[in-house]
């Protein structure tokens, strides 16, 4: 039987072996890790299209990015991601409304990776930034946040349910492909 402050480790309990106790403690301080620097680099990327923050473009020039893409009404597009990307990584980074924040980042990287596929695998022309951003958000929809997150004092999520990182993922890819099926 483990403490509450002790989880026994995943590989150690499906073998049936007993393992050393690894503290609760670690697991929510990588999981806050995570969400951080997921989050707060999302939300720098947002910035750029909103404000023109950190060299990018703002809303006017990422609108002209999005129209040689084949997004209709570019500007409007390019203020939707502006917001998704800042307010799924602020989600993110302070653990509020983790499953649909992830979600956010999630969809919103699909469309990266839809727009950036050809390009091979690697970086800077391939998908693998994008891909391994749009893996992370949806490992955290999954998983929750950890209990160093806003999601604990908020009692209808104060204990992440699997089935709620699943909807927001699949609610996040449906959102995701509604967007790229609008794309000329």
């Amino acid at each position: 039987m483990t403490s509450p402050t002790t989880l026994s480790r995943p590989a150690a309990a499906a073998s049936g072996q007993g393992g050393p106790a690894v503290p609760a403690r670690a697991y929510d301080i990588g999981l806050l890790l995570l969400r951080l620097v997921l989050g707060l680099t999302m939300a720098a990327h947002g910035a750029q299209k909103l404000f023109g923050w950190f060299g990018g473009g703002g809303v006017e020039g990422t609108g002209m990015f999005f129209a040689s893409l084949g997004y209709p009404s570019p500007e409007a597009f390019a203020v939707v991601a502006g917001l998704t990307e800042t307010l799924g990584g602020l989600g993110l980074a302070l653990g509020l409304f983790t499953p649909l924040a992830a979600a956010a980042v999630a969809g919103t990287m699909v469309n990266a990776i839809a727009v950036k596929w050809g390009g091979g695998f690697f970086a800077p022309e391939g998908v693998e930034y994008e891909l391994l951003l749009t893996l992370a958000a949806v490992a955290l929809a999954l998983t929750g946040p950890g209990r160093i997150a806003v999601d604990r004092l908020l009692p209808w999520l104060r204990t992440h349910r699997l089935a709620y990182g699943v909807a927001a993922v699949a609610l996040g890819a449906a959102v995701a492909g509604v967007t790229l099926l609008l794309r000329h």
